[in-house]
């Protein structure tokens, strides 16, 4: 997909617009015959022929060949063309960053995790992610208008319409997405990192045809993401799914936000932290001991998440603590929204049923059995890539659609 299609299909000409819309139908459909597409389209099977033929001069859609039939003449089969265009998604965790190039099919072509960098908000540590990024671009050896779109997945606030990061990097009176664009040389969007997450794992994940979803990413803070009647519900601003500051305990924990007993504060990877490290000084004993005593490198949320699964007494004690605490205020968002699906993603949850099944207990135990019976709550089935995965799709979204 060259820059001079997608500037034909912004125009907003008639036949920009059937363009865009045959896209889009590929997008979620994959491949379909000329008469199934103009069935879809309401147009007739010589118009879309026409558009067809077209399109795959200009390289976007691809013949797939024969599809198979029982009778008669078997119909051609077209879809795009994967190699046409390329999204990249980018995913800011606290200690390092992923990283994936996704085809214009949605299929993800190379990825990096755990790329070393520690989160702070400096103007420093941007130009380092910005360099991050574009060494990865470098290895892709993709062609420069093949790239078609950047998503970053960032933190606390964000408005993905006007491109401002309200929380994290927010040093320019210009949005954040038009300084990563300068600064990358490519388009660049933002999207909080658990709305994308949630999106993720609807387009990739475990949710199939469900379209009431409620999305919990438990890391190093608490956050929700919300899919409503299909769609991702963003709010007024963006800053949907603030789940993680429910003022709820009188615990005078000053959370990050400058609140003080917010949800996130006993409900969080920053939660379990500090209390694992409160829970060593009162003598308690954990396979973590040895490491935090020898102090050689900084203990990690991972770390914590390796040792629940090695069976460490502790660490289960406190994790399932939290699942508790989880569930009695998720079953409030239950009650609240009659959801089909929760999801539980996040650092945390890569600790399996030690988290889950204490927050299903308590989501049994404190919302409406009418509710809660129409809700199955999962794993995420991405794990810790559903972020950057969730990135690359809504990069590939917002450019198209």
């Amino acid at each position: 997909m060259t820059p001079k299609l997608l500037a034909d299909i912004e125009k907003g000409t008639k036949g920009s617009l059937t363009k865009k819309k045959i896209i889009q139908y590929y997008l979620h459909a994959r491949s379909s015959t000329i008469p199934d597409l103009a069935k879809e389209l309401e147009l007739s099977i010589p118009t879309v022929a026409k558009f067809l033929n077209d399109m795959i001069k200009e390289g976007v859609i691809a013949n797939y060949g024969k599809q198979e039939a029982g009778e008669g003449r078997p119909p051609a089969l077209y879809g795009l063309n994967p190699q046409a265009g390329y999204f990249i998604g980018v995913d800011i965790k606290k200690f390092s960053v992923d990283v994936a190039l996704m085809d214009l099919m949605g299929d993800v072509v190379t990825m990096k995790e755990d790329i070393p960098l520690l989160c702070e908000n400096t103007e420093a540590y941007l130009d380092a992610l910005c360099q991050t990024v574009r060494e990865f671009i470098g290895t892709t050896q993709l062609d420069h208008d093949r790239l078609l779109n950047i998503c970053v997945n960032i933190s606390g606030r964000v408005n993905p319409q006007t491109g401002f990061s309200h929380i994290l990097f927010n040093f320019d009176e210009r949005p954040l997405a038009q300084v990563l664009t300068e600064k990358m040389g490519y388009p660049v969007c933002i999207d909080n990192d658990t709305r994308a997450m949630a999106y993720g794992e609807m387009m990739k994940g475990v949710v199939k045809d469900e379209q009431n979803i409620i999305f919990i990413n438990i890391s190093w803070g608490l956050g929700a993401g919300l899919i409503l009647n299909g769609d991702v519900y963003m709010g007024k601003s963006g800053f949907s799914g603030e789940f993680g500051h429910f003022n709820v305990f009188d615990n005078e924990i000053i959370c990050h936000c400058g609140k003080r007993g917010c949800l996130e504060t006993e409900v969080s990877g920053a939660a379990l932290y500090r209390n694992l490290f409160v829970s060593l000084k009162e003598g308690k004993q954990s396979i973590l001991s040895k490491l935090i005593d020898e102090g050689k490198q900084p203990l990690t949320l991972k770390d914590i998440v390796c040792a629940t699964n090695r069976e460490d007494v502790l660490c289960i004690e406190l994790v399932e603590e939290i699942g508790q605490k989880l569930g009695r205020y998720l079953a409030g968002l239950i009650n609240l929204l009659n959801p089909e699906l929760v999801v539980v993603g996040g650092v945390l949850a890569e600790t399996g049923d030690y988290l889950l099944q204490p927050a299903i207990t308590a989501v049994r135990k404190y919302s409406l059995n009418l509710v809660n019976r129409d809700t199955a709550i999962v794993l995420s089935q991405l794990g810790p890539r559903c972020g950057v995965i969730g990135a690359c799709l809504l990069a590939r979204k917002k450019r198209l659609e």
